[in-house]
């Protein structure tokens, strides 16, 4: 459950100033054809963000802060530094049922089945997802259990690479501050492993790939969304690093860097591209400019981009 991409300690009072954040989460579910939530923001830094609080409070994961923001450092952007918050999605090419997490952005989208006389809504909120060897299972499958104040029971595997480092677990970690479960968790019914969505006692690393395959959000995060999501709800798990979407008569892409071991890895953009478009314009029918496309297929920061269309 540890992490090696940062080394350094964040002031206590700094991460107690922004443990909770307040922007919105939950969005307006588009009309069927169009796939666009939310809006880009832009922000002043203070002298005393870090790009790591400015994503918990705007509900960013660190690898979307940090790729929609190249060359802004990570621990002191600066007073007065434009800030880009990724608050823009294309939702995943998927049912839009349950819940959806994408691997691939470090993302999940929850689509609650809408009470009589209210409008659909999506919600969505960055995760962490599994590490090098300890990748998060892709495919369908459902939330099976429910628990608060879990106690976590290492898995044997978990235990052995511990133990290798110096670092050993014992059989059973009671609920509490030393608990990286958090305060909430669900099971999925994944054969053969025991895969969770669930809290953390290390919400820096939010938004990265740090797991042993679970699912894992900010605290606050998962203490909403265990209140809200019913034990068998289905929940698809996919890795689509590459989205394209519609708003109104716009067509937009995102793009994501695919990991090694994905499909995605080996296609060429113009592959690439065609798959997204051909899904795309299968109900809107349109011409795309194809150097442009090709464009903005490079742009791996994560942000929507309208792709130009020929009249």
């Amino acid at each position: 459950m540890q992490f090696k991409r940062m080394n350094f300690r964040i002031p206590l009072l700094l991460l107690f100033f922004y443990s909770v954040h307040s922007y919105a989460v939950t969005y307006p579910l588009p009309a069927a054809g169009d796939a666009l939530i939310g809006e880009e923001q832009i922000i002043t830094a203070r002298y005393e963000d870090t790009l790591l609080s400015l994503g918990r409070r705007y509900s960013v994961g660190y690898d979307e802060i940090v790729a929609a923001n190249p060359g802004v450092n990570v621990w002191l952007p600066g007073e007065g530094t434009r800030i880009v918050i990724p608050s823009r999605y294309i939702l995943p090419d998927a049912p839009r049922t349950g819940i959806v997490v994408n691997v691939a952005e470090q993302r999940i989208y929850y689509f609650p089945s809408p009470r009589s006389g209210e409008a659909p809504v999506v919600q969505t909120f960055p995760v962490s997802i599994g590490k090098m060897d300890w990748k998060t299972p892709l495919g369908l499958t459902r939330v099976v259990d429910k628990r608060m104040n879990p106690t976590w029971y290492p898995p044997a595997s978990v235990r052995k690479e511990h133990a290798d480092r110096g670092d050993p677990l014992p059989a059973a970690v009671a609920p509490g501050p030393n608990n990286p479960l958090g305060e909430f968790a669900m099971r999925l019914g994944i054969a053969g492993g025991s895969y969770l969505i669930h809290g953390t006692n290390k919400p820096t690393a939010i938004g990265m790939d740090v797991t042993h395959g679970c699912i894992r959000m900010f605290p606050e995060d998962i203490e909403k969304f265990f209140k809200e999501v019913p034990v068998g709800t289905s929940v698809l798990i996919i890795d689509q690093p590459y989205k394209m979407g519609w708003s109104g008569n716009e067509l937009y892409m995102e793009t994501h860097p695919p990991r090694a071991d994905s499909e995605w890895a080996a296609s060429q953009s113009l592959t690439s591209i065609t798959r997204m478009f051909v899904a795309a314009t299968a109900q809107h029918p349109a011409q795309l400019d194809w150097n442009d496309a090709e464009q903005v297929f490079h742009n791996t920061t994560g942000l929507p981009v309208r792709v130009k269309l020929l009249q």
